[in-house]
C-alpha cells in the first residue's frame, strides 16, 4: 500500500507539469466498496489524473447509481467516463453510456477486472493510472459491441444455469469474495454443483441459429476470454471479439460427476478446448441466443459476473458498435 501511494504521488507530480490548457473533461465513477478500493488509493488516483484531465469524481451510493451518473455525464458532454471498480461498476457504466458519444474507460478496483484486461488496461492500479495519463497524448476512440438481455446490457459475458448459480452464491457472501477471491469462487462452484446440478439439474432448451439444443447451462460470450481465474483466462469459445458484431458460446448438455470436472479442466487448460468435450455444444458467429426452462423452473442468470435474476426464459442479443471506448 505504501509503495502504491508513493508511485501514484510521483505520477501526479510528473503529470501536473504536462497538463494542456484544454484538458478533457473526465468523470471518474468510484465504487467505494470494490474489492481493492480504499479512500487513499481513490484520492491519489484522482489527484494523479488531474495532472492531465479536468477531473470530477463521484462515489456510487447504491446499485444502479452508476447507470444514472453515466447518463447524466453523456448529457452534459463529458469527454470520457472512467469506471473505477470491478466488472459490476463497468457494466453499469456501459449501460449508462450505450448509444452515446461519450466513451468509457476503466481502472481496476475489483477482484477480477475482466473488461480492463480485454481493453488492454493493466490490472495494477498504478500502471493503469499511468496508462490513462498516456492516453491524453494518444487519444483513440473506438466502437465495440454490447450484449443485451431485455433492458440490461453486458460487456463481455452472460450465462443462464451453472455459472449464474455460482455467481448467485458468491454474491451472497461479499466479505468472503473480497478475502479469498477466485478460491471462494472455486469452492462455491463445487458446492453449487453438488447441491443443485448433480441431482435434478435445470432442463434448458437453447435455440441458436434456428437449431434447438437441450442442456443444463448456456454460456454467451461477447468477447474472449469468458472470464479469468487469477491471471489465467477461462476460454469457453474463442471466436468472438469485442467488435466482431456477433456472439460465441456453448451449451453444457449434461452435468454429471464425471462431465463437469473434465469440462473445468479444459476451461483452465492452455491446450484442451472446451468445445471439443463430448457434453458441450459450441456455437459461434451468432446474433441471438434464446434460452427457455423446459420444466418451468426459474433458472439464475448472470451478466458480466453479477447475478441479476432467476427467469424461465432469456433472449440474448448483440448490439453492434453500441459503446465507445478509449484504451
Amino acid at each position: 500500500m505504501v509503495e502504491t501511494s508513493a508511485a501514484l504521488e510521483r505520477l501526479a507530480e510528473v503529470a501536473a507539469l504536462e497538463r494542456s490548457p484544454r484538458a478533457r473533461r473526465m468523470l471518474v465513477i468510484v465504487n467505494p466498496y470494490a474489492t481493492t478500493m480504499s479512500d487513499r488509493v481513490k484520492s491519489l488516483v484522482v489527484y494523479a489524473l488531474q495532472g492531465r484531465y479536468d477531473v470530477h469524481a463521484v462515489d456510487t451510493q447504491a446499485k444502479g447509481h452508476a447507470i444514472e451518473l453515466c447518463r447524466e455525464a453523456a448529457h452534459e458532454g463529458y469527454d470520457v467516463v472512467v469506471a473505477f471498480g470491478g466488472d459490476g461498476t463497468v457494466n453499469e457504466a456501459a449501460n449508462g453510456l450505450a448509444g452515446s458519444k461519450t466513451p468509457l474507460t476503466c481502472l481496476p478496483g475489483g477482484a477480477t477486472n475482466v473488461y480492463c484486461r480485454m481493453l488492454g488496461i493493466p490490472t495494477d492500479v498504478v500502471d493503469a493510472t499511468e496508462h490513462l495519463l498516456g492516453l491524453a497524448d494518444d487519444w483513440r476512440e473506438r466502437r465495440v459491441d454490447l450484449g443485451r438481455l431485455d433492458d440490461r446490457r453486458f460487456t463481455f459475458s452472460a450465462g443462464m444455469g451453472l455459472d449464474a448459480s455460482v455467481v448467485e452464491r458468491v454474491d451472497r457472501n461479499p466479505r468472503l469474495k473480497a478475502r479469498f477471491g477466485p478460491w471462494f469462487f472455486a469452492q462455491s462452484a463445487v458446492k453449487t454443483f453438488l447441491s443443485r446440478y448433480l441431482v435434478r439439474p435445470p432442463r434448458l432448451e437453447i435455440e441458436v441459429d434456428g437449431k434447438k439444443v437441450r442442456g443444463v447451462s448456456a454460456f454467451v460470450q461477447n468477447g474472449s476470454p469468458y472470464t479469468y481465474f487469477q491471471a489465467r483466462p477461462i476460454h469457453i469459445a474463442g471466436e468472438s471479439e469485442l467488435d466482431s458484431g456477433d456472439f460465441s458460446g456453448a451449451v453444457l448438455m449434461r452435468a454429471s460427476a464425471v462431465d463437469v470436472p473434465t469440462v473445468m479442466f479444459r476451461a483452465l487448460s492452455r491446450r484442451a478446448e472446451v468445445g471439443r468435450h463430448r457434453r458441450v455444444h459450441p456455437f459461434a458467429h451468432v446474433h441471438e441466443v434464446c434460452v427457455r426452462s423446459v420444466d418451468g423452473r426459474p433458472v439464475p442468470i448472470q451478466v458480466d459476473g453479477d447475478h441479476i435474476s432467476d427467469e424461465v426464459e432469456a433472449r440474448f442479443r448483440v448490439e453492434p458498435k453500441a459503446l465507445r471506448v478509449v484504451s
